[in-house]
């Protein structure tokens, strides 16, 4: 028999109901996600680096990742292909507790991304915290608009991120990503040491809904993959079929690392 998803863990046993009161009441904790095949995942070591530096922002406790890639590990050990989350909180000052989550697998559309633009930024968007309510409120809205997911735009016009993604522009120099705030994700990382690599390092520039068409292409990354954005609102993007090809295809070649 399969096993039923979602499978969650705390502190590497499963998730009692009395264990899961404060994560299911409390809006506190933050977050990295991954896919994992064959119990293995891109960036590893980006995760945990990702993971230490919150916590101490957020909690000012120094983080064990050696314990948490311990949990990470037990976390798959019965299902080594999978969609993994690792959320991290405290229920007493200095005692990080690791919740783990495990779903199926996800991989990335081949279908062109269209993105609905709503008036967001995310508070303390270089932190993937739990707080998503206006993500998740934005995105359904997206969803019933007829769009794939919304494309967060702040005050001053500039782009940032999808709710669930970060997005980059192509030029005829190379990638473009947009420099308002937004998570430093870890695809978006791994593609600027793939691409940095090549000789094409990436660069960062102020993006706003009116310069889009000015790009020769748009794409969406996060852990699922990479994945052609073809409209933006009312505004149809060129369609950029080699140059995401060739992203995926570095992405590809990211190695895995063994939880």
């Amino acid at each position: 028999m399969g096993a039923t998803f979602p499978v969650i863990s705390i502190d590497g046993r499963p998730a009692s109901v009395e264990a899961l009161v404060r994560p299911a009441l409390v809006n506190d904790g933050h977050f990295t996600a991954m896919q994992v095949r064959n119990g293995a995942t891109r960036g590893l070591e980006r995760h945990l680096r990702r993971l230490s530096a919150a916590h101490a922002e957020l909690y000012g406790s120094e983080l064990d990742a050696a314990l948490v890639r311990d949990r990470m590990r037990v976390a798959v050990a019965d299902q080594p292909d999978c969609y993994l989350r690792v959320t991290l909180y405290e229920e007493s000052p200095g005692r990080p507790r690791v919740m783990t989550v495990v779903r199926p697998p996800v991989d990335a559309t081949d279908a062109p991304q269209a993105l609905f633009p709503v008036p967001y930024v995310r508070p303390f968007a270089h932190i993937k915290h739990v707080g998503a309510f206006a993500q998740i409120r934005y995105g359904e809205q997206a969803v019933r608009e007829g769009f794939d997911d919304a494309l967060l735009v702040g005050p001053d016009g500039r782009i940032s991120e999808t709710t669930i993604a970060n997005i980059g522009f192509f030029d005829e120099d190379g990638v473009v990503w947009p420099d308002g705030p937004s998570l430093h994700g870890i695809t978006w990382q791994l593609l600027d040491e793939q691409l940095a690599a090549r000789g094409h390092p990436a660069r960062c520039a102020p993006i706003t809904l009116d310069t889009v068409t000015r790009f020769t292409g748009a794409f969406t990354a996060n852990s699922i993959g990479v994945s052609a954005v073809s409209r933006i609102g009312p505004r149809e993007l060129p369609a950029a079929p080699h140059a995401v090809a060739d992203l995926t295809a570095l992405y590809s070649a990211v190695p895995w690392d063994r939880l």
